[in-house]
Order: C-alpha cells, then sequence, then structure tokens
C-alpha cells in the first residue's frame, strides 16, 4: 500500500500504520519464532509495549505480564479470550498482536447476532456451485478457513454477541484444528490448519450475559482480563495522543487542548468511579469513548470557529455520549456539572460548570 492510499483510509490496519517498526523489528529479531510467527515472542512484545532505544513506539497502555501471558498463550496453540469493560483496548490488543504474529489483522469475524456459520468458515458462489458443482473454485473462504489454510492468527470480536450455537463451531476447529469441508471429496474435503494459526476472541464483561459461551468452548480458549488505565496522566497522555492523530486526519490544524482534554479526562474517571458514587452513568465511560469526544469536540471547534474547542463544546459532545442508555444519565451529566464541577479548580472546570445550561434534560 503507498503513503497515497494510506492517507484516503479513515483507519489503516495496524501492519499499514507501524509497516516501518515491523519491518525494522523483522530485520534486527534473532531470537527463537514459535513455528509459522514472523516476530519471536521477544520482539512482538517490543511491538506492543514499546521500546524507545530502538525507537518502537508504545501502542498499548497496559500491563506488560498481560501481552506477555497472550503471547504465550498462542505460543502454547491454545484460544485467547481478551475480556474486560468496554472501551478497554481489547480489540486493539487483538489486532497488535495479529499483525505481530502473522503480519496481518484483517483476517477478522464482528460477532453479533446475525453472524452466521458461513461468515466465519466458509461460503459459496452460487453461480459458479450451480454450473460447475462444489469445487474448491466456488469456494468462497471465510476467515476462519484462510487463517488455518495460510497459518494466521484469526480475530473473533464480540463473540458473546454470537448465538450459542454459531459460537459452538468453533469447538472442533479449536480441537481438532481441521475444517471439514463436506462438499467437496479427496484431501480437498479437510483443510489442516498450518503452524501460526490461533484465534483472539474478545468480550465485553457487559455483554456476557447476552450469549454465554458454552463450559466446552471456554475449555478452549485460556482468559485474560483487560482493566481500564489505573494512572490519570497515563489516561490522558494516551487521550491526548490518540484525539491528535484522529483530528490530523480529519483535517483539523489545532492540536487539542491539553487543559480541556485534562477536564474530559477527570470527567469520565470521577463518573464511572467510586467517586461519582450515586451519580455513576450506566453509559460506558471508557477511555476509548473519551477519544471519541475528544474528537468530536476538535473538530467542532475547528470547523465551527477555527479553534481547536473549549469546554462548551466538550458539554455539548459529552450530551451525546450520555444520553445512550438511559434518559437519566442526562440529567446525572448535568447534577455533576452543577454540583461537583464547580467545585473545582481550574478555568477549564468553571467555564464546564458554566456551560451546563448545555445540557437539556
Amino acid at each position: 500500500m503507498t503513503a497515497i492510499e494510506e492517507t484516503t483510509l479513515q483507519r489503516p490496519p495496524a501492519e499499514v500504520r507501524y509497516a516501518d517498526e515491523l519491518a525494522a523489528l523483522r530485520a534486527q529479531d534473532e531470537g527463537p519464532r514459535p513455528p509459522g510467527w514472523q516476530l519471536s515472542l521477544r520482539a512482538a512484545r517490543r511491538f506492543i509495549v514499546g521500546d524507545d532505544d530502538a525507537g518502537i513506539s508504545r501502542k498499548f497502555v497496559g500491563n506488560t505480564a498481560l501481552v506477555e501471558r497472550a503471547l504465550v498463550t498462542l505460543a502454547t496453540n491454545r484460544g485467547l479470550m481478551l475480556v474486560g469493560e468496554p472501551g478497554t483496548a481489547k480489540s486493539l490488543l487483538s489486532e497488535l498482536i495479529a499483525a505481530a504474529v502473522s503480519g496481518t489483522s484483517t483476517l477478522t469475524v464482528q460477532g453479533g447476532a446475525a453472524t452466521t456459520e458461513d461468515q466465519i468458515k466458509y461460503s459459496w458462489n452460487y453461480a459458479l456451485l450451480v454450473s460447475e458443482g462444489p469445487s474448491p473454485r466456488s469456494l468462497v473462504p471465510a476467515p476462519m478457513l484462510r487463517g488455518m489454510a495460510e497459518g494466521r492468527i484469526v480475530r473473533f470480536e464480540e463473540i458473546t454477541r454470537c448465538p450459542l450455537e454459531v459460537q459452538d463451531c468453533l469447538l472442533s476447529l479449536l480441537s481438532e484444528r481441521a475444517l471439514a469441508v463436506p462438499e467437496l471429496e479427496g484431501p480437498e474435503g479437510m483443510v489442516f490448519a498450518r503452524a501460526g494459526f490461533n484465534v483472539i476472541a474478545t468480550a465485553n464483561t457487559r455483554d456476557r450475559g447476552v450469549n454465554e459461551m458454552s463450559a466446552a468452548l471456554k475449555r478452549r480458549f485460556n482468559f485474560e482480563t483487560v482493566f481500564p488505565i489505573a494512572d490519570f496522566d497515563t489516561e490522558l497522555a494516551l487521550v491526548e495522543a490518540e484525539a491528535d492523530a484522529l483530528l490530523r486526519r480529519s483535517g483539523v490544524e489545532a492540536p487539542p487542548d491539553r487543559d480541556v482534554l485534562a477536564v474530559l479526562v477527570g470527567t469520565f474517571r470521577e463518573l464511572r468511579g467510586q467517586q461519582a458514587s450515586g451519580e455513576r452513568l450506566s453509559a460506558v465511560m471508557s477511555t476509548a469513548e473519551a477519544v471519541s469526544v475528544a474528537h468530536a469536540v476538535g473538530v467542532r471547534g475547528w470547523f465551527l470557529r477555527g479553534e481547536s474547542g473549549d469546554a462548551a463544546d466538550l458539554v455539548t459532545c459529552l450530551a451525546g455520549t450520555a444520553a445512550k442508555d438511559s434518559p437519566e444519565d442526562l440529567a446525572r451529566l448535568r447534577r455533576f456539572l452543577e454540583q461537583r464541577a464547580a467545585r473545582r479548580r481550574g478555568a477549564q472546570w468553571q467555564a464546564l460548570h458554566d456551560a451546563r445550561h448545555l445540557l437539556a434534560d
């Protein structure tokens, strides 16, 4: 992919965004590699958590031990399940791991109520199927078949949103490491997984009750929990970096105002934490959601007034986040601005309090 093509994509995959870093790591990597891997475990860890001396940026802000356990799990040919609150970068972590291990992160199944086995395993080109009958030429491979045949990581996002019977189609794939195609005869009717194949699944803890995984499928995964960022300064730096990148891609020339971002991150942390006690919103106030709000604030300020965005923009953009799950959340947010923001020091907190009238109950 050329540089011009990359700039036209709203969100290039990790292997495109960090192609130079991956190439440098491969060239320098002298560590032992698990079969089918493009990087050693040590190089894959460096790609994800960063290495300042080698010019490798930190991409996942989380526990390094979690990253190491995840990589070890995949090297043992056991499926990896990443669970946690929405917006804790489970999908980002799975994308980075897939890019490091397989060189591609795009073999992805997005789970949902409408997900079918065809979207996971394979389907058919029905024009060819009718004219020629079942054949490898009429077979349309889905991510799981491709991952097995090519020896690559397959990502299964939001697996618990799929019906139970669809989830359980993974049982034989993870146990036998083989996928049968009954319509084809002979050796072509069985696809055996090549070295390097494995599955990374993600599930939100809030959604576990949607379609609880069967005990049999759980046994085929190692579970790792991804927790929210504990440190304020670390979360602020992450929101600032991600928002700045999104704003530049949106054509916004003004960088985000750090003081406004500090108020935004502080508001999110209080609303989702114990400090807010009874005023905790039912909406997900995650780091990912904070990045989205910061992006909207910058876009609003730049394209409407040629500025980076202020507290009034922040209040307006917060309304769209707070009103998702419960009509009471908007009232809770307004009470937060009336009561807690007024007691915080700083011009931006005061401006946030003064702009509370922009929220309509």
